[in-house]
């Protein structure tokens, strides 16, 4: 076997990982998003000062920028800034599992998919048609339980950790 085509077989068999590309979270249900470059997240309470933490099964929501692009793109608006869909994190290149129990990390933070996220008609309030375009395949994101707290920042890998 040449040396490219053992680089081959290695690059195959190494998880998917992404990025961490943004952090925002919200005081009050209707408050502006304030956007970090570091945060903690615990179990009991998920981002730091974000209220959302008290829900049992949304403490945290995901979204990939290539879904919100995607969304933005179908709209023909662009310019629009991944916090007006109002999710927690961001993360670039890591395709977000579309069923409830899968986990995956971002840097030492696990996180449980607990379901979609749902558009609501606040995303049609930002610009028209952004509801719509967020309902195919989950690209509004996913809700997440915590199961492993820690401290994260921006650039921080994202990975899968199961496949259910």
């Amino acid at each position: 076997m040449t040396s490219s085509n053992a680089n081959n077989n290695a690059n195959a068999q190494q998880p998917m990982t992404g990025t961490l590309c943004g952090i925002a979270r919200k005081a009050a249900p209707y408050a502006k998003m304030e956007t970090l470059d570091l945060i903690s997240v615990s179990v009991e309470l998920g981002l730091d000062g974000d209220h959302r933490g008290k829900l049992k099964k949304r403490k945290v929501t995901v979204m990939a920028r290539e879904d919100w692009q995607a969304a933005c793109a179908d709209i023909d608006r662009p310019d629009l800034d991944w916090t007006i869909r109002r999710a927690n994190l961001l993360v670039s290149g890591f395709p977000l599992p579309r069923h409830v129990g899968a986990r995956f990390a971002i840097g030492d933070l696990v996180l449980e998919v607990s379901g979609e996220t749902d558009p609501c008609k606040r995303m049609e309030e930002a610009a028209p048609g952004l509801e719509n375009a967020l309902r195919p395949e989950w690209r509004g994101g996913v809700t997440c339980r915590v199961i492993t707290g820690a401290e994260i920042a921006i650039g921080a890998p994202v990975r899968l950790l199961n496949e259910q």
